[in-house]
């Protein structure tokens, strides 16, 4: 069975979370309230230190205004997608 590691990278995942955030150049406090969670646990899921689910990254997507992809995407990180338009 595959671990946690290989089935998706949580750290990339976080850092296109960060990097849609400083996009849009949202707080994290602001982010926590449109989500109905703390600052604190916000902040937990971008540095990777919260197992965040599929309906959490929905809801971070509709607030960033992005597809789920663009949070998704391991392989070509959201900064990278956002210089490219």
């Amino acid at each position: 069975m595959p671990t946690n590691k290989s089935m998706y990278n949580k750290t990339a995942i976080a850092a296109n979370i960060k990097s849609a955030r400083l996009y849009r150049n949202y707080s994290q406090e602001y982010l926590g309230l449109r989500l109905n969670i703390s600052q604190n646990a916000y902040s937990k899921i971008e540095i990777g230190q919260s197992n965040i689910s599929l309906q959490r990254i929905f809801e971070i997507a509709e607030v960033f205004e992005v597809e789920v992809c663009d949070l998704i995407d391991t392989q070509k990180p959201f900064s990278i997608r956002i210089s490219n338009n």
